[in-house]
This record gives structure tokens, sequence and C-alpha cells, in this order.
């Protein structure tokens, strides 16, 4: 039983307990109508979007995805739910018999564990289709500050609250330090991490990249170019893994701005979306400075615009989905790209207002959804999945997107 049903049942049970057998069936019939309805939003403002899937059958080039992770504790693996729904979605139905994994590490530190980079390959029957999919689990570098909370979940304290309590407490202890870990001494590690596994991306194709070893990437690679210019790339980040790919691709364009050229030309001609999943851009901009170019946007993403030449690449669309009962999640306000992100990233806004988790109505006491559920349930969500896959706006739309999602089209 989930945990808004378990708390549904709870109030029910207590508002009824001298008929408490009568009031439990009524309560699970309540409960099975409202969930057989499915009446759970989904609307979309921003302009059309293709998704991943146009680019699948590209003889020239791969179509290659990097998910990152948001908040609490991740062991490699932990996206297959949302890889094998998208690998349905796309029609790729076959998958490499076995998983690549690189242990990331830091080209000055080479003893310095930074995560795991996980790659796995996927393809139609024909093979006509490919898909390579690279999993970043960074977590393990916050694990060991986060140690310093482990003896409020032991049986010492655990005990002491109630269950339902307990188990949020887990989970803010699990979560609640790495917001706080990103802002502090971990947030140059976690970047490195990034851009390690963004350099694996672009840099090889399946046949090349190596396994089960502890190895580093460089962007000055001559295969870093001429893999940015043939193949496609995106990226699906949850919760903190959205500011994490921004100040990503902050951090790599500074940091070869003036050493490679050819990377900087490449990377200047892509066009990379960044699907944002549980968005937290604007509460993780707080006590923070913007960046150092913004306000700009003619400027550096317009053809015509005086800095053009010194944007960092093409056009980053960003979709940002976010549940109104996920209390850790936000939308992107009007004029927050404008003025709070790099303006050389070229970032063009859709918002997806989307319930997660189900409303219940309970017997005229309110409304409740699980705020647990709408945080962590979007790379599961099938609504989600089909956006990623195939957009918005066009004729390739899936089905479910057609039949469930509201579009709202923005013009300027």
């Amino acid at each position: 039983m989930s945990l808004t049903r378990y708390l549904i049942v709870l109030l029910l049970t207590l508002g009824l307990s001298a008929c408490a057998s009568f009031g439990r069936g009524v309560a699970q019939a309540f409960l099975d109508k409202q969930e057989a309805e499915d009446t759970r939003v989904c609307q979309v403002w921003g302009r059309p979007f293709t998704g991943i899937s146009p680019y699948l059958g590209d003889r020239y080039g791969k179509m290659k995805v990097l998910m990152v992770h948001g908040v609490g504790d991740h062991l490699p693996g932990y996206s297959t739910e949302f890889l094998e729904k998208l690998a349905k979605q796309l029609g790729l139905n076959a998958l490499s018999k076995r998983h690549k994994n690189i242990a990331l590490t830091s080209r000055q530190d080479a003893g310095k564990p930074l995560g795991n980079l996980r790659v796995s390959r996927l393809a139609d029957t024909d093979r006509t289709l490919e898909l390579l999919f690279y999993e970043l689990t960074w977590s393990s570098i916050t694990a060991e500050q986060k140690k310093m909370l482990a003896y409020d979940n032991s049986g010492e304290h655990a005990f002491r609250r109630a269950e339902i309590n307990d188990l949020m407490k887990q989970f803010s202890n699990s979560t609640g330090p790495d917001p706080i870990l990103y802002l502090g001494d971990s947030q140059e590690e976690i970047l490195v991490s990034f851009a390690q596994a963004f350099c694996w991306m672009a840099k090889s194709d399946w046949g090349d990249l190596p396994n089960e070893v502890s190895q580093t990437c460089s962007f000055n690679d001559k295969s870093v170019p001429e893999h940015l210019q043939k193949d496609h790339f995106a990226f699906v980040a949850h919760s903190l893994g959205s500011r994490i790919v921004i100040d990503g691709m902050q951090r790599i364009a500074g940091l070869v701005k003036e050493r490679n050229l050819d990377f900087q030309t490449a990377l200047k001609a892509k066009e990379i979306p960044v699907y944002m999943l549980s968005n937290q851009l604007p509460m993780l901009q707080l006590g923070s400075k913007p960046p150092e170019v913004s306000n700009q946007h003619a400027a550096y993403c317009q053809p015509d615009g005086a800095k053009y030449s010194q944007r960092i690449v093409s056009k980053t669309p960003i979709v940002a989905f976010s549940d109104p009962n996920d209390l850790l999640s936000y939308a992107i306000p009007q004029g927050f790209a404008e003025t709070y992100l790099d303006s050389r990233l070229c970032i063009d806004v859709a918002n997806v207002n989307i319930n997660i988790a189900s409303v219940f109505d309970v017997f005229g006491l309110g409304k409740l959804a699980n705020p647990l559920e709408a945080h962590v349930g979007y790379s599961s969500d099938d609504r989600v999945v089909a956006l990623i896959a195939r957009g918005i706006g066009h004729q390739n739309t899936a089905r479910l997107v057609k039949e469930r999602c509201e579009w709202i089209e923005t013009i300027d």
C-alpha cells in the first residue's frame, strides 16, 4: 500500500472506529474508483519540440543521452525502469548483452574516485535505429560526508519516531544534505564527474568505450570535436541534477575556451536539450550570484548579435517537468532564464505542469497527494517518458501525449 493510501485509510479508520470493517470497505472502494479514473493533469507551455526519436536513424551520427541523478544515494542501474520505458516508446527492442562501466576519476588526481558511468546500447530489430544511453552516478562523492547523520537512522533514535515519520526522516537524511554539500566543497568534484561523463559521451562510439576500468577522458582528444559535429546529444536530469548540468556545461566551456578551438567550434554548433525532472533551478539559485553573462540573449544567440561567436552552444532547449505537489520542484518563471542562467547557453524554456502523484479527495476533508511520490516518480511516468521520446506539437507526438496532455504554444 502506498503512503498516500495508508494515510487516507488511517484517517477513515479513526473517523469510523465504531464501524471499522465498514469504514475500510468504503475507503478501499472509494480509493479504487479514484485511481481507476486517473484524472492527473498534464499541461505543456512552450514551443513545439521533437524529443529524441528523430535522431535515432541518422546514418552518420549516434543519438546519445546522459542521465544525471539528483539528491539521495544512488547505485549504478538506478535508471533501468526509465530506460526500459524509453526503449519501448522508441521501438528499441534490442539491448546490449552487457553494460559498460567506467569508474570516473580526475585528470589532476587519478586516485580520486568520482562516481560511475554506465553505458547501454539499444537498437531496433533491423539495427536501423540506435541509442547510446549514459547513466552518471555521482552520489558516492557526498556519501562519506553524509555518514555524519547515520546515527540518526540507527535504532537508538529511529524507534522513538512514528513509522511514517521515521520513513520521512530517513528520506530527509538521505536527500537534504546534497544541495548543501553541492553548494560547498563537493561542487567541484561533482562538476568534474559530470565533465568526465560528457567527455566520454562526446569522445567515443560503443566499440571504442573501455569497460570495467578507472580511466580519464580528455576534451583535447581529436575524436571529441569529430563526434560533436556528427552525433546528437541530450541530457535527462532529476532535481539537483538540473543544476549540475547547467553549471557543468558552463564549466566545460570555460576550461577549454582557449585550449581547443576545434572543440569550441563544434560545441557552438550543437543544440543540446535538457529534460529536467523535478526541476529545482529557482530554489538552488537562492544565495548564489547571477552568472557572469546574463540578460544578453539576443547578443549571444541571434545570428546577427554582436557576441554570437562567443556563445557556448547553438541552443539549449529546457523542458522543465514539475508536479505542483512535489515540495522540491519548481516551474521556471518568465524571465528567470534571462536573468539567472548564462546567456551563452541560449536557453529556451518549456514548462510541463504534471501530476505525477494522484490527488485524492479525502471525503470532504481536503485533497491529498503523496509529496514523496510526486518527487521521485517522474522517470517512471509514461507521459514524461513519451514527451522525452517524441516531444509535442507535431505529427510524431505519441498518442498518449495527444490524449493526456494539453499543449499551450508560446509565441514571441
